[in-house]
């Protein structure tokens, strides 16, 4: 696991862009796991600036992490609008690949199995892009969940709900139950990343990459994976016990050029 520590997630946007811009020149048909949220934005609206100036993505696919149950797929509170409105449309990719958990099936669970079917029918993902939640939840995998969990129906957290209620008129507007990618599923993605930002998120932080892998904290499973990078800014890192480590590891990297 890398952990690089940023000024600001701008910065780290412009990183990863040139990546992903690289691994999608190699494989046009790379398939993305999509985070929404504000963490990832940057690293969005970083790429839109190499599809502008020429990245093809039309051919990559797509899979969100998450959907809320029994809010229609066209409202604009759903993650079904928000993937369409700061990845799909910018991004130009074709709407047909980019795919969203039902949340408005009538039955979700057997929406969640489809879902699950289709991300491995596709070869599964490439590069899942995550964020984090103030408890530490990833995707809407909320504190209890096994670490081993598929795609499935999930309650969310008072918490959760609250850290949400932003979008909606009323706290009582908020959905209570979702449909998200497991964390078993999360796992299963070939590369990690993951970005953080802001004081509220330093203690999910702090828990789930120092502390021990548990399902308290939902995030820690990634210290398990073989291949995450992480990006925190400086208010997000403020719990790191070993953040200046972090830091020195990340000026002294081998150069693997050669």
């Amino acid at each position: 696991m890398e952990i690089i520590i940023v000024e600001s997630l701008e910065e780290a946007g412009e990183v990863e862009a040139k990546r992903l811009a690289r691994i999608i020149n190699e494989n046009p048909e790379t398939v993305l796991g999509l985070a929404t949220g504000s963490s990832p934005l940057p690293l969005y609206q970083a790429m839109e600036r190499y599809v502008s100036g020429g990245l093809n993505m039309r051919n990559v696919s797509g899979f969100a992490l998450d959907e809320y149950i029994g809010i229609a797929a066209s409202d604009e509170r759903s993650y079904t609008a928000t993937i369409e409105r700061e990845v799909t449309g910018p991004l130009g990719l074709n709407p047909e690949l980019v795919h969203v958990p039902e949340g408005d099936a009538a039955d979700p669970q057997q929406a969640a199995d489809r879902y699950e079917a289709a991300i491995k029918s596709a070869g599964g993902v490439d590069v899942q892009i995550l964020g984090i939640g103030s408890d530490g939840h990833l995707g809407f995998n909320e504190p209890g969940s096994s670490l081993a969990s598929r795609t499935r129906i999930k309650t969310l957290s008072q918490l959760t709900r609250e850290d949400n209620a932003r979008f909606f008129s009323t706290l009582d507007e908020v959905p209570r139950h979702c449909i998200t990618q497991g964390l078993g599923t999360i796992m299963d993605a070939r590369q990690l990343l993951l970005f953080a930002q802001g004081a509220t998120k330093a203690e999910a932080i702090a828990a789930a990459l120092e502390g021990p892998v548990s399902s308290r904290c939902p995030a820690s499973v990634i210290q398990l994976h073989p291949s995450v990078t992480v990006y925190v800014d400086n208010s997000a890192a403020a719990g790191l016990e070993l953040a200046d480590f972090y830091k020195y590891i990340h000026r002294n990297k081998p150069d693997q050029s050669s």
